[in-house]
């Protein structure tokens, strides 16, 4: 038992954290909280079992389309619900932008797939064991985007560019970097994120559209405690909400775990509102 709750436990909080480096890679190329982040997450597995168990297509076919759809979703949220938003002079009106648009792809899903959870195919020819395919999967994509990000952020040009921008878009845009093509690159990098998190997670999850509520929550969280713009800090974050998810449902179950959840969030934002391994911003005056 307790086996089983440490890797369903670990396995989701590492698609937990994968949504929560969603969230990270669109603030700060915007200084914006797209709520889309989990809607990508559920459109990963959608498409993913869309392409691969009805459409037929290979693995790695079905694969790559799932991500670049999910860069599309990342560049029309740039286009649609971020870059009015920022031209405006209350741009709190992001809140109410990407949440509309989630909702509105979370519809149009639920008219088009079903409004049923439909089963995501299993992406290797393996016998299913006590360390399965659906356990080390998000494992390995959480492993694979925190390496990737790492060494395109410290060893590329763009990575810096991006690093630019994350940290003054106004000297970045006298330096002559564009800005707008940045900004949208980046939120095609965070739609692949989304896409990969609900693709790797597909098995856990299935191919259901009222995933991304879920998603959006609880991928929040890791961002929250793990501190803003934290990759780091929201895996840990993720994998620690995962394992106590999983241990408040064995222990109490339903919508108590969902309760205990809840109050351990809010007891440890009281202490720390910084998140607990954010730093503490320092306020001029």
């Amino acid at each position: 038992m307790v086996e089983s709750i440490v890797s369903t436990g670990v396995a989701i909080g590492c698609i937990y954290a994968l949504i929560a480096i969603t969230y990270n890679v669109m603030f700060s190329a915007s200084r914006v909280f797209s709520f889309t982040a989990g809607t990508l997450g559920m459109l990963g597995g959608v498409l993913g079992s869309l392409f691969i168990a009805r459409m037929g297509t290979p693995v790695s076919v079905g694969f790559l389309l799932a991500l670049a759809g999910g860069a599309v979703v990342g560049i029309v949220t740039e286009i649609v619900a971020v870059r009015p938003v920022l031209k405006s002079l209350d741009q709190h009106l992001y809140v109410l932008s990407t949440l509309a648009l989630a909702l509105m792809i979370q519809q149009f899903t639920a008219i088009e797939w079903s409004t049923e959870p439909q089963p995501f195919p299993r992406l290797f020819d393996m016998a299913r064991g006590g360390f399965d395919q659906q356990f080390w999967l998000p494992m390995l994509a959480c492993a694979v985007v925190i390496v990737g990000l790492e060494l395109l952020y410290r060893h590329t040009l763009i990575g810096h560019a991006f690093l630019a921008i994350a940290e003054d878009n106004f000297a970045a845009r006298a330096l002559g970097l564009p800005e707008r093509s940045l900004r949208m690159a980046s939120f095609a990098l965070a739609g692949v994120i989304g896409a990969l998190a609900g693709f790797a997670g597909g098995e856990m999850l299935l191919a259901f559209f009222a995933n991304a509520p879920i998603l959006t929550f609880y991928g929040f969280v890791p961002v929250a405690l793990g501190g803003i713009g934290n990759n780091r800090g929201a895996v840990v974050a993720g994998i620690l909400l995962g394992l106590f998810q999983q241990a408040a449902n064995f222990l109490v179950g339903g919508i108590f775990a969902s309760v205990a959840v809840f109050a351990v969030f809010i007891i440890v934002l009281l202490v720390r509102p910084e998140g607990l391994a954010g730093v503490t911003l320092q306020r001029r005056v």
